[in-house]
């Protein structure tokens, strides 16, 4: 049996660090976004290292057909995926009226409509395969509104929605979904969205630290996967708890400058 993975958004970040853990267990990979130099040298590090066999394809999942390019290459290439790992995605701070419309719909498309399309295409070559798994990166943004940052909040909320359902819809058919839920990760992502000096970006956790939580929660099937206790905690037991306002007011306190 082939042990394959496909992980988008890997040139950078949580991407990167699951490519290098899959590969460190012996997992060959599929590994796609949009910076071609960075993905050729992650394949050169991942087969000298770990003697997997890497296949880099470049795309822009952002763009219209974008995720079915990526999917029809998969298919050209005639590559088996055991696992999917939705990691693409980003965010963006500031009034949701301040940004650009078009930068606000472009994220829908990576964060959401990518992540289905992709989700749906590999799913169905799972149930033929007769097994599978999948594992999309959320956020403990995806529990709560965010103003400052709306529409990524609301983004990362569909993608926790989603993860569940379809994973009670396939669990048996032998595929399991499992919804990664981290807080603040120390990535690229805070600079891309503009969030460097806010409150919530201070002390966040390792990419590697929160890809292998990630990746260990996937292997055992759990549903939803948070990177530290104290997450779980307050995000299930405190704040469903507190009046809305309060909550709003203090997730807008803390993406604020």
């Amino acid at each position: 049996m082939t042990n394959t993975a496909l992980i988008t958004g890997a040139s950078a970040g949580i991407g990167t660090e699951f490519a290098r853990y899959h590969a460190s267990l012996g997992g060959d990979l599929v590994i796609a976004a949009r910076r071609k130099t960075t993905l050729t040298a992650l394949k050169k590090e991942l087969e000298s290292t770990h003697g997997v066999k890497v296949h880099v394809i470049t795309t822009d999942l952002g763009k219209p057909g974008g995720a079915k390019s990526l999917y029809d290459a998969v298919k050209k290439a005639g590559i088996r995926i055991d696992i999917l790992i939705n990691n693409a995605g980003f965010g963006e701070q500031g009034l949701h009226t301040d940004h650009d419309l078009s930068r606000e719909l472009g994220m829908i498309d990576l964060n959401v409509k990518s992540l289905v399309e992709l989700s749906h295409s590999f799913a169905r070559d799972m149930i033929a395969q007769g097994g599978g798994k999948i594992l999309n990166v959320g956020s403990t943004a995806g529990m709560m509104p965010g103003p400052n940052q709306a529409v990524y909040f609301a983004t990362k909320a569909y993608v926790n929605s989603y993860s569940q359902a379809i994973d009670e819809e396939l669990r048996d058919k032998g595929i399991t979904c499992t919804v990664l839920v981290p807080g603040y990760v120390e990535t690229e992502f805070a600079a891309v969205a503009g969030l460097e000096g806010v409150p919530m970006t201070k002390n966040g956790a390792t990419a590697s630290s929160v890809a292998k939580v990630g990746y260990d929660g996937m292997l055992k099937g759990k549903l939803v996967v948070f990177n530290e206790l104290k997450l779980n905690i307050a995000l299930n037991y405190i704040i469903p708890f507190l009046p809305r306002r309060i909550v709003l007011r203090m997730m807008r306190k803390m993406q604020s400058k």
